[in-house]
């Protein structure tokens, strides 16, 4: 994966603008929330809830033979982008933690509601499985 940051746009901070990636297999995740395994919002918080989002979707993308580094596009639904925003360095901090200083092109779109109503946050992406490169 090679991240596209042309110098004169402005400085992406958590996010590359964008990601080009070397041939492989694409897999396509699915909206993840804070479910836990009994399909229940769990969580405290916009930071708890994206903490387990991620999570989720790590799950999913491990499932599928796809590793945090291989992740190439990332959707965000926050149902109140100000507390997202509020929240970043914390929100930063559990990225890093999950996934690492790689960033794939993301974008944060508010929504007035998720699926399920006690969700805040919603995280979907594309990753790109690539043959004999380790995902790491």
């Amino acid at each position: 994966m090679e991240r596209v940051n042309p110098a004169h746009l402005a400085p992406p901070t958590g996010f590359s603008h964008g990601v080009r990636a070397a041939s492989g297999t694409m897999v396509f995740l699915a909206g993840q929330t804070a479910l836990d395994g009994e399909g229940r919002i769990v969580g405290d918080g916009i930071v708890a809830q994206f903490e387990r989002a991620l999570g989720n979707l790590l799950d999913v993308a491990a499932a599928s033979g796809a590793g945090p580094s291989d992740l190439a596009k990332l959707t965000v639904f926050a149902v109140d982008v100000a507390d997202y925003r509020r929240h970043a360095r914390e929100i930063g901090l559990v990225w890093k933690r999950l996934v690492g200083t790689d960033f794939p092109a993301m974008a944060v779109i508010g929504t007035t509601r998720l699926w399920d109503e006690a969700a805040l946050v919603e995280i979907e992406g594309i990753a790109v499985v690539r043959e004999g490169v380790s995902s790491g």
